[in-house]
Order: C-alpha cells, then sequence, then structure tokens
C-alpha cells in the first residue's frame, strides 16, 4: 500500500463513519464527546490524522484547498470532496 493507495479517499467517498477522527486522532467511541476549534466544527480545516488509522499525516495547504496524505492508506484531495 502506502501514499500511492486511494484506500482513505475510497472511504471518505463512500461515506462510511471514521474510525479516528480526522481533527484530532482519537479513537471515535460512541457517546464521547469530541471538543473541536470552531473553524474544524464548521468544516474549514484540513484532515490532520488518518480515520482509519489514526496516524499523523502529512498536510499540504494550498490557496485552492488542501491534500493530506497518509503514509499507509494513501492521498485525499479537497478537489474530490469538493471542499476549498
Amino acid at each position: 500500500m502506502g501514499a500511492e493507495s486511494q484506500e482513505l479517499l475510497a472511504v471518505i467517498l463512500a461515506g462510511e463513519a471514521p474510525i479516528f477522527h480526522p481533527n484530532t486522532g482519537q479513537e471515535i467511541a460512541a457517546g464521547e464527546a469530541i471538543h473541536l476549534s470552531p473553524s474544524a466544527r464548521a468544516g474549514l480545516e484540513a484532515p490532520r490524522y488518518c480515520q482509519l488509522c489514526g496516524r499523523r499525516m502529512v498536510v499540504q495547504v494550498r490557496p485552492d484547498g488542501w491534500e493530506a496524505t497518509c503514509s499507509r492508506h494513501g492521498v485525499v484531495d479537497s478537489v474530490y470532496l469538493g471542499r476549498r
């Protein structure tokens, strides 16, 4: 697998529930509150953690969006998600 994998993008596009929170890296447990900044709650921040494994991702923020790369599950670009 690795950065050339499309597994993370496929999971996000399929709308599957994340295992780890993409902004905090916390494992998502039923009923547990996760405290986010106002911009993260509004969906304006790029994901910093892989929602499949919780690893910190390499994130490149551009004027037109962002690209996040998990070393195990691949690349997600805001262009594919319609977010800018």
